[in-house]
């Protein structure tokens, strides 16, 4: 059995397979848990958390980047998202003004460039690095509190 402790590396060869991780995550997802997502521009943040959005509310729902916003937030009877990038941020003083450290406890959060986070990075978060590089793309994981999700992950991603 594969250590969650640590990192392992998935081979994203199209956005299909990228859907497929975010989906996979998303069902072993809940309130209280946070997921940092880390790349460069391009390397498929966004395109994760829209495909792991989109497994709770339908592939319809429309999910804008929150570049300009901040963050968006979804919610219905069962869970509330929040899919926050802190590029434009300067300080961590700003993610207590967003409400982000209470939606970190209670939501499901989505942080893309979690290095702005500062010293409020959730300690139980999950790490989820994205990596863009003459066409093949990558996955980077950890997720020492989630063992399941990580064996399920290894079993799916194998072949490939």
């Amino acid at each position: 059995m594969q250590s969650c402790d640590r990192p392992i590396v998935i081979y994203l060869p199209d956005p299909n397979a990228t859907d497929r991780l975010a989906v996979l995550v998303a069902d072993f997802i809940g309130a209280g848990d946070t997921i940092l997502l880390s790349g460069h521009v391009g390397a498929g943040k966004s395109h994760f958390a829209r495909a792991f959005i989109r497994s709770h509310f339908g592939a319809s729902e429309d999910v804008p980047s929150p570049s300009f916003t901040l963050v968006q937030t979804y919610q219905n009877d069962l869970v509330e998202i929040w899919h926050a990038d802190l590029y434009r941020l300067t300080h961590p003083d700003e993610i207590q003004e967003l409400g982000l450290v209470d939606a970190m406890e209670q939501a499901i959060c989505l942080i893309e460039w979690p290095d702005r986070l500062g010293d409020l990075l959730p300690k139980r978060a999950i790490h989820l690095g994205l990596t863009a590089k003459d066409g093949a793309h990558h996955a980077i994981l950890t997720a020492p509190h989630h063992p399941e999700m990580i064996q399920k992950i290894l079993g799916e991603f194998a072949h490939e």
